[in-house]
């Protein structure tokens, strides 16, 4: 049931929304490429602010400048609701809400400080660069890659909870065998250590003293190449899959897709193609 009424589309906001959401008009494009603008530069202004020179001597400067642009996106955020006919559904979608979280930093920075920060978030509304430039060709290799990552997510869940329960058993291996005495004070900076070595960081801070901790680790390093390579091929058999299954031909009759590219008919519902 659709509990949001549809808003009836006058010329003005019909305009507004060629303006706001089309970039094949000259306004449209112009208004995404300031849009665009604007978000570098105020990336560029939340970076510079984190370097506490720059923020000691311009400080006050920088958080004006934030602001303005906090502001500008703020108002282009209501724009793009206006000329919707269903606000609620574009401000629930992927690029509505990167829209709030482009600008909620900054308010919830009145309240809790440091959090302006987290405005480089910004940076992710450039995806609109491919449609506005007319890259359709990047839109769908990104297309390829979702659905590879969609496709392999059950597989990477089973080999995530197969890590899961190797470093657990692994990280209460090591605090047995080396003890608080060594630096493993207790299993989950046991697990830590199994995480980091199985996967081949090695940041150092805790490592076995005893031989038979050394034994293991050795084994746990060893093995960790081998785990490292087997998202990958999950994720590069799918990728292979969905790349061939863009490539392909596509039934107008069942919608399956995966045809040879000099297919007559469909092989599932024996439709021509």
């Amino acid at each position: 049931m659709n509990f949001e009424k549809e808003r009836p589309q006058t010329y003005w906001r019909n305009r507004l929304h060629e303006v706001v959401f089309e970039a094949e008009t000259p306004a449209g494009r112009a208004f995404d490429l300031i849009v665009i603008s604007l978000i570098l530069l105020s990336v560029l202004v939340v970076v510079l602010e984190s370097i506490k020179s720059v923020r000691d001597n311009y400080g006050a400067t920088l958080l004006a400048i934030e602001w303005f642009f906090t502001i500008v996106f703020t108002f282009e955020y209501i724009l793009r609701l206006i000329s919707v006919k269903k606000p609620l559904r574009y401000a629930l979608s992927f690029y509505g809400l990167i829209d709030l979280l482009a600008i909620l930093p900054s308010y919830i920075s009145l309240f809790v400080p440091g959090t302006q920060y987290l405005l480089t978030i910004r940076i992710i509304r450039l995806l609109r660069i491919f449609r506005i430039l007319k890259l359709t060709e990047y839109l769908s290799e990104a297309k390829i890659i979702t659905n590879a990552l969609k496709a392999s997510r059950r597989k990477i869940s089973v080999f995530l909870l197969a890590i899961l329960a190797m470093v657990t058993i692994v990280g209460t291996s090591i605090y047995v065998i080396e003890g608080e005495e060594n630096g493993f004070t207790d299993i989950p900076t046991s697990i830590y250590w199994a995480i980091v070595t199985m996967t081949t960081v090695g940041y150092g801070d805790l490592a076995p003293k005893t031989a038979l901790g050394k034994i293991l680790a050795s084994i746990v390093m060893i093995a960790g190449y081998a785990i490292i390579a087997v998202p990958t091929g999950i994720v590069t058999v799918e990728l292979s899959r969905s790349a061939k299954n863009a490539s392909s031909q596509v039934c107008e009759e069942c919608h399956s897709e995966g045809h040879d590219q000099d297919s007559v008919f469909c092989k599932y519902c024996g439709a021509k193609l």
